[in-house]
């Protein structure tokens, strides 16, 4: 199953504690299927003190979130995608939500020329 969202996409997270918050994916975790968005399921993680960290620190810090759980936002609103083909043999991912085109996928096909049969 083709992604719905891209690294460098604007999304909004439509559900868990982060809904509604509208970010940019900052990075895909393929493998397991999670984006993680600038903004969004911020972590806290109390680190003890070292020799580089005397005095101990408190990180916050964005965790990943399942790409189920996140949209593309069109206009401020999540939007389903779709992936429709060219006449061209072009493939896009396009918002249906107002039909805005979102990326290309990849470019035209080329055409494989016809063998002779002599």
């Amino acid at each position: 199953m083709p992604n719905h969202v891209k690294k460098g996409d604007v999304v909004i997270v439509t559900k868990g504690a982060s809904k509604g918050v509208v970010g940019e994916v900052l990075r895909i975790e393929a493998d397991s299927d999670r984006v993680v968005v600038k903004g969004a399921n911020i972590r806290t993680f109390h680190l003890k003190r070292t020799q580089t960290r005397p005095q101990g620190t408190i990180l916050k810090q964005e965790a990943p979130l399942h790409r189920s759980n996140v949209s593309p936002a069109v206009d401020g609103k999540a939007s389903r995608v779709r992936f429709p083909t060219k006449a061209d043999g072009s493939k896009v991912r396009v918002a249906v939500k107002g039909g805005k085109q979102l990326s290309v996928l990849h470019g035209p096909r080329k055409t494989v020329k016809s063998a002779k049969s002599a």
